[in-house]
């Protein structure tokens, strides 16, 4: 049985945007479970649910495959990655070297109206988790994603983080009930005021902070 139908593509998106499209929304199913770990690549489902052709589809898939979220099994295809929980404290590893560098160059370099929005990201997180709403938590998480990096001007270091992230929200996903939405909406806030106050030392001390969180979590689901 396919996921439910998302709403289909504007008519108008171009064919160098429609892999782009096609990417987020098949993305969105992996990170949020819709496709389960372990699920079978079914063109023709994710065609009818994307609303897009073939092409852009493949394209996208493509990039999950580079990406690690889908990969090549013999005699049954394309299927998504399992989660690994031991294989995610690497993940973590590699993750707070590049997160350190986004905060610091985050707060060095921001504009003041990116300030302002992260700070006003944070303060979502916040409010997110004191009314455990874990939808709007994790749409403030990933709008404070975006515009940190944007912030930071270092398309490299955002290159190189993107699909460690895309990961530890599919993580976070799958083990909610062992996360702690306050200790990371806490450790979200240490990282956004650092950066809105132009603060490196603090902005990278939120960083630590973040990755300490996310690796005592992933810790806790190993050890079950």
């Amino acid at each position: 049985m396919p996921p439910t139908k998302a709403p289909s593509a504007a008519p108008a998106v171009s064919k160098l945007r429609a892999a782009d499209v096609a990417y987020d929304a098949i993305e969105s199913m992996i990170v949020t479970l819709q496709l389960k770990p372990g699920a079978p690549i079914v063109e023709a489902d994710l065609i009818e649910i994307t609303g897009l052709g073939r092409t852009p589809l493949r394209e996208a898939l493509m990039r999950m495959s580079s990406n690690g979220l889908i990969v090549q099994m013999p005699r049954r295809g394309l299927i998504v990655k399992d989660i690994e929980a031991a294989e995610h404290m690497t993940l973590i590893e590699t993750r707070r070297v590049i997160e350190r560098l986004i905060a610091t160059s985050a707060a060095r370099r921001a504009s003041p109206q990116l300030r302002k929005d992260i700070y006003a990201c944070g303060e979502q997180m916040v409010a997110a988790a004191e009314k455990a709403d874990i939808g709007v938590f994790m749409a403030a998480d990933q709008a404070l994603d975006h515009v940190v990096h944007e912030a930071c001007r270092n398309p490299s270091a955002v290159a190189a983080v993107i699909p460690l992230i895309i990961k530890c929200r599919r993580f976070w996903y799958a083990y909610q009930h062992e996360g702690d939405m306050h200790e990371a909406a806490r450790c979200h806030m240490v990282l956004a005021k650092g950066i809105a106050d132009g603060n490196e030392v603090e902005a990278a001390m939120g960083a630590e902070h973040l990755m300490d969180y996310l690796e005592s979590y992933t810790r806790k689901v190993i050890n079950g």
